[in-house]
């Protein structure tokens, strides 16, 4: 799953949460949209790595 299916779902389960008063809901919901950061944050760092790597192969 990718970071975009826990963002989503995780906006859905905070929603949820909120509307029916279940604060574990709620929290995991949060959680999945973290989730969903942390791997966006790790997907971009790997590009950048690989774009410094491919600038020193190059040269």
């Amino acid at each position: 799953m990718g970071g975009s299916a826990y963002k989503a779902r995780g906006r859905l389960k905070e929603l949820a949460g909120k509307l029916t008063g279940d604060e574990r809901l709620e929290a995991e919901g949060k959680t999945d949209q973290a989730k969903a950061k942390a791997r966006e944050a790790v997907r971009s760092l790997r590009e950048r790595a690989r774009g410094v790597m491919d600038s020193f192969g190059r040269s």
